[in-house]
């Protein structure tokens, strides 16, 4: 008898997970809010797969060091001042999760997370048989100074500690490896495991897969409610641009035998819907792409001093960066993309002030939590509706580990890994969890 899976969300974790349970036997309906089907953050990210980033977003010091950046305009992260409870409720989560001991907690499962990822990119690409720029090259960490180095150099020791293959290189090392680019670092670290990828290739070449396998794709339209009872799940939609809060009487639903939140950013909604408080911020992500560059690496890079990013994305080279927590408000601010331009160029000196103004500006709405951990597992009054969302500058990284989890669960089967840290009610009051039980 064939099953029925809704997935809230077709962006790489949706998408992940869609393939998953189509493997399994399951019938699939993917809703996407967009209307051209493309879900932002997915498309115009970096393209970075990082085991390399296994210390999560709340960490000893940042507090302290994104207060800093708040003073300058052009810096990498911002927060808008707003009265927002829920984003003093955020920031108060984060201020008390960055720790050492949720540090602690926290890495071992990011790595085995993303080791897992990893190795699954490599079974994703050889399925889709289609060229999305995957380069197993490993990651550059970028260091201008001797203190940016030597922070990194300790963090590749704990690296090497927990299995990873991290080495440091001095300027010469570095321009062995990167020839064709003049760079004015004093050194970087280089951990094998990672890679990269044209994001918006991926995405095109996943969906099209997909959907050639019998996948339905809804587009321009959100869920807005969701009901389960009599062993089903049963999901409001209405257009994504309608006004109102609330879909009227006569709204189109879909009915099946689960559903996947793996909404980003905007899963906060239908989780309180569902009894979970989704501690989710939208975290605006900006990224310049240059068509011809003079200056490009071959291996993906973080400016660390920065905080960006550098790709070589489909023969175009992209710098992205910048955290700015400003709710859903997709303008661009001058100063942040600016701010980019301006790093770029100081770690890549020959890299023309002319072709970063020519250069494509994207922004995208990232997920973020408050712990730096993604929210994935089932919700505590519907067990047949899964939540995965949550994992900010993580998504495209932890997209297939997360969408086989999604499925595993969904499926009866065992997980295999430990996801207690992960459980979308970990922010609900013990009050509120009580309740959603009854």
């Amino acid at each position: 008898m064939s099953r029925h899976a809704i997935v809230v969300g077709a962006g790489i974790v949706g998408l992940c997970a869609a393939r998953e349970l189509r493997h399994r036997g399951f019938d699939l309906t993917v809703v996407e809010r967009d209307p051209e089907g493309h879900a932002a953050a997915s498309h115009g990210n970096a393209g970075i797969i990082v085991p390399s980033h296994f210390v999560p977003l709340a960490a000893p010091g940042v507090v302290g060091q994104a207060l800093r950046w708040m003073l300058d305009p052009t810096g990498p992260f911002y927060v808008r001042p707003r009265a927002s409870l829920a984003l003093l409720q955020w920031g108060w989560r984060f201020w008390r999760s960055a720790t050492a001991e949720q540090v602690q907690r926290a890495a071992p499962l990011l790595l085995q997370l993303n080791l897992v990822s990893r190795r699954l990119y490599d079974e994703l690409v050889a399925e889709l048989g289609i060229d999305v720029g995957f380069t197993p090259r490993g990651l550059l960490m970028l260091c201008r100074t001797e203190s940016g180095l030597e922070e990194e150099v300790a963090t590749a020791a704990l690296a090497r500690d927990l299995g990873l293959t991290a080495q440091t290189l001095d300027a010469a090392a570095l321009r062995a490896l990167e020839p064709d680019v003049e760079l004015d670092v004093v050194g970087a670290v280089h951990v094998a495991e990672d890679a990269h990828l044209d994001p918006a290739a991926l995405m095109r070449a996943l969906r099209a897969h997909l959907a050639a396998d019998g996948v339905r794709f809804i587009v321009g339209t959100e869920v807005v409610a969701v009901r389960e009872r009599g062993g089903a799940v049963t999901a409001t939609l209405r257009a994504a641009d309608a006004d109102g809060t609330r879909a009227p009487e006569t709204a189109p639903t879909l009915r099946g035998d689960a559903l996947v939140l793996a909404g980003g950013s905007w899963s906060v909604a239908l989780g309180r819907q569902l009894g979970l408080r989704l501690l989710l911020q939208p975290g605006k992500g900006y990224a310049l792409t240059i068509e011809r560059p003079s200056q490009f690496l071959r291996t993906a890079a973080i400016l660390v001093e920065a905080r960006a990013s550098a790709t070589l994305v489909g023969g175009r080279f992209r710098i992205g960066g910048t955290m700015e927590l400003a709710g859903f408000d997709p303008r661009l601010a001058p100063a942040r993309i600016d701010g980019i331009k301006r790093s770029a160029q100081r770690y890549f000196p020959r890299l023309a002030r002319a072709e970063l103004d020519a250069a494509t500006t994207w922004a995208g709405f990232r997920p973020v939590s408050p712990d730096g951990l993604p929210y994935l597992g089932r919700t505590p009054r519907h067990p047949r509706v899964v939540v995965a969302t949550g994992h900010a500058m993580m998504g495209l990284s932890l997209g297939p580990v997360t969408g086989r989890l999604v499925a595993k669960l969904i499926a009866g089967e065992p997980p295999g890994i430990d996801l207690r840290l992960l459980d979308p009610a970990r922010h609900t009051s013990l009050r509120r969890r009580a309740v959603a039980r009854r």
